[in-house]
């Protein structure tokens, strides 16, 4: 049960630390990131699945998510790396969809 807690408290130190440093990015950053992740999540739900040009705008704007979070990160080169990887996965997967489409 302690190992529990710990871990608990752990994670949230860590979400608490990745709120406060979102909150001091410039409003620009925190518009842009918002607008992408809420995009991905609404495109991707059951309501769109029946056309796939949501479903490619949706993988799209998660890999544009990935780029500007692994950009920001470039100061950890493999963090970094592992963001780069996801968006180029993402924005290949959404170009496959979108030409699926025809």
């Amino acid at each position: 049960m302690a190992y529990i807690k710990s871990v608990f408290n752990s994670f949230s130190l860590r979400m608490k630390g990745m709120f406060k440093l979102f909150q001091v990015e410039p409003l620009w950053f925190k518009v842009f990131i918002s607008i992408t992740l809420l995009t991905s999540i609404v495109f991707s739900g059951s309501a769109f699945s029946s056309n796939s040009l949501y479903e490619g705008v949706s993988k799209f704007a998660a890999g544009l998510f990935f780029a500007v979070y692994g950009y920001k990160m470039k100061l950890n080169r493999q963090v970094s790396i592992i963001f780069y990887g996801l968006a180029v996965i993402c924005m290949v997967l959404s170009l496959l969809e979108i030409m699926n489409r025809s």
